[in-house]
């Protein structure tokens, strides 16, 4: 068995620990953490396969639930009040999560092989290159569609917002869709023909249906920057994969329109 990645553990304690400074927990977010411990305890057993099928089916379901903050008990904080980072952006809230965080310490403690560890060295290049190509792609494309403009800035909310989206948000997105789905797509693909490939473009395409609500310019720049994690994921491991996730982000924050122009 896996030897368990303290690290991400680690990183995801801090930040569910800053999370709980600024929001509450009720009694019914019990039965989110019962139900999680039922669906890890089932995968991590190896007698009973039907058992680990429906253990995943649990936590799948309970990842929607979660991210779509549909489940009882959890006070989201708020950390940011609405308000406008340049006089052409749309205001922008921040919400300091304490359900979606329950899926990043499910997925490393039940199933540790979706770190897919590699050198520091490989690591390091495939982020690199992983994250110029999804500037381009990502970026360069919202550029195109007039969706955010040129505006370098460092608001005084700034440092809030990097300990949020780095350890709440691109540490749990990218254990989910590239360590989980990506890597556990890989593994279901292994004796097919280009299968890596197959399950990097799916985990990308299912990145971007999530954020379906924000209209179809964001499925698709979503769809495009998922394929750049999903090579840092292949290539450099899940640790790439937030590097390069995390990186575009705060390329995004400091420098452009963020979220978007308003109008």
């Amino acid at each position: 068995m896996k030897v368990l990645p303290w690290l991400y553990l680690a990183l995801l304690s801090l930040g569910y620990g800053l999370a709980l400074s600024f929001g509450q927990l009720g009694w019914l977010a019990l039965i989110s953490f019962g139900l999680l411990l039922v669906a890890g305890f089932a995968v991590r057993q190896q007698q009973v396969p039907v058992a680990r099928v429906l253990g995943h089916a649990l936590f799948i379901f309970l990842a929607l639930s979660l991210a779509l903050h549909w489940l009882p008990g959890f006070d989201n904080g708020r950390a940011i009040a609405p308000l406008r980072f340049t006089d052409d952006a749309v205001p922008f809230a921040m919400y300091l999560n304490l359900d979606k965080p329950l899926l990043g310490f499910w997925l490393l403690l039940a199933c540790p092989w979706i770190v897919a560890a590699r050198s520091l060295r490989l690591t390091a290049c495939a982020s690199v290159l992983a994250l110029a190509l999804s500037a381009v792609l990502a970026l360069g494309g919202a550029l195109l569609f007039g969706m955010i403009a040129w505006a370098p800035k460092w608001p005084d909310q700034a440092w809030l917002w990097l300990l949020n989206n780095l350890l709440l948000v691109t540490l749990v997105e990218e254990a989910l869709f590239r360590g989980y789905i990506q890597g556990g797509l890989s593994r279901l693909f292994k004796h097919l023909p280009h299968g890596d490939n197959l399950a990097l473009l799916l985990a990308s395409l299912i990145f971007a249906l999530a954020h379906l609500g924000a209209g179809w310019h964001w499925v698709l720049l979503a769809g495009l920057a998922g394929v750049g994690y999903g090579l840092a994921y292949r290539f450099g491991g899940l640790a790439a994969a937030i590097a390069t996730h995390f990186g575009l982000n705060l390329l995004h924050f400091a420098l452009f329109t963020y979220p978007m122009l308003a109008g």
